[in-house]
């Protein structure tokens, strides 16, 4: 009985063939761990979040964003793809304030690929010094006085610690690490890859979906009420 509601599970990710659901489906305690109790989202509720914790830092990440890029283009209305830097101590806090610059500055689309390409490619950040990160963002098309200045505003010191904080609460120790509506802790396996890691995330939000409460059907529209006799 498990095994064939595990299987219809699997059915309902797009793309998922019945060979693959009944011999790749998601294993428990290898491809994804539950997170209990349940934590709260990184992002406001009302859309079933998929949160990405990584760093720039991260050779892990960067080779992970590619498919990530492709994999967020057929992204449904219900879900929401969420980035989360890592903020473990040291210059990689540094590296979540330059991200988190960025996004307050809205412009994380254009800058996200090119700051891991700066980083592993390039290698424009030796030291992770808040000057070095700056630089690079300058070199991204963003202002270099402003990105500093933001780096150190409140809004952005906020966003560092709740990354920090949310981290914690479920349990992520390395990157990337993709939290599936807060209950789920997905990691890339040897064997399955980053191809089987985005499989897994579709595993859960599919079941996230169907284990959703039904929204109470809409009250019929009341008639309108004729017009008065003259």
């Amino acid at each position: 009985m498990l095994r064939s509601l595990a299987l219809l599970a699997a059915l309902a990710v797009p793309g998922l063939s019945i060979a693959q659901a009944a011999a790749g489906a998601p294993r428990l305690g290898t491809d994804y761990e539950v997170i209990s109790p349940a934590q709260p989202t990184f992002g406001a509720p009302g859309k079933i979040e998929v949160a990405e914790v990584f760093s720039y830092h991260c050779i892990h990440c960067a080779d992970f964003q590619p498919y990530v890029n492709r994999w967020k283009v057929k992204l449904p209305a219900d879900v929401r793809l969420t980035y989360v830097h890592a903020a473990f101590g040291g210059a990689i806090d540094n590296l979540a304030r330059g991200f988190y610059a960025a996004e307050t500055l809205g412009a994380t689309e254009r800058t996200h690929d090119g700051f891991f390409r700066a980083f592993h490619v390039d290698r424009k950040i030796t030291t992770g010094s808040p000057d070095e990160v700056a630089d690079v963002y300058a070199s991204l098309g963003l202002d270099r006085k402003q990105v500093l200045d933001t780096m150190n505003s409140f809004g952005v010191t906020s966003k560092v610690n709740r990354a920090k904080q949310f981290a914690q609460r479920t349990g992520v120790n390395a990157t990337p690490t993709v939290i599936v509506a807060g209950k789920y802790r997905v990691s890339a396996t040897s064997d399955r890859g980053f191809d089987g890691m985005l499989q897994t995330i579709d595993y859960l939000v599919a079941r996230e979906r169907a284990s959703a409460p039904a929204r109470p059907a809409a009250a019929p529209a009341a008639a309108p009420k004729p017009a008065p006799a003259r």
